[in-house]
């Protein structure tokens, strides 16, 4: 799990930790294997996951990253999801979770970013 200013990143198979706070799954599919009253869920903000289209043409190749990056945090523009999430880190610390393996490198490394630099 990592931190910084009220927002972590976890994976939603991850056991809860007590300092974690709200726990939000920010997968735009269910996870595998998860009952829909699991409590390592939390809540579940879909709609801040990127478009199936920028997920298939990023493919997790590294080295698209940057590109990734630019184009997830341009569709979430003008997001009202994105600003509840913004509003839940402000109040406390918040938890993001994904199914993904790994953290660095995808939607949750940006939106963590995002939600640490703040408005812009």
């Amino acid at each position: 799990m990592s931190g910084n200013r009220g927002v972590r990143a976890a994976r939603i198979y991850d056991e809860i930790d007590p300092d974690e706070g709200q726990r939000v799954l920010v997968d735009g599919m269910w996870p595998r294997g998860i009952r829909k009253d699991d409590p390592r869920v939390g809540i579940w903000c879909k709609e801040v996951a990127p478009s199936k289209e920028l997920r298939e043409w990023y493919n997790h190749r590294p080295e698209r990253f940057g590109e990734f990056a630019a184009r997830y945090e341009a569709e979430l523009a003008g997001n009202p999801a994105l600003d509840e999430l913004r509003k839940r880190a402000e109040r406390g610390v918040v938890t993001l979770v994904t199914a993904t393996r790994q953290l660095d490198g995808t939607h949750l490394a940006v939106l963590v970013e995002l939600l640490t630099r703040g408005k812009d």
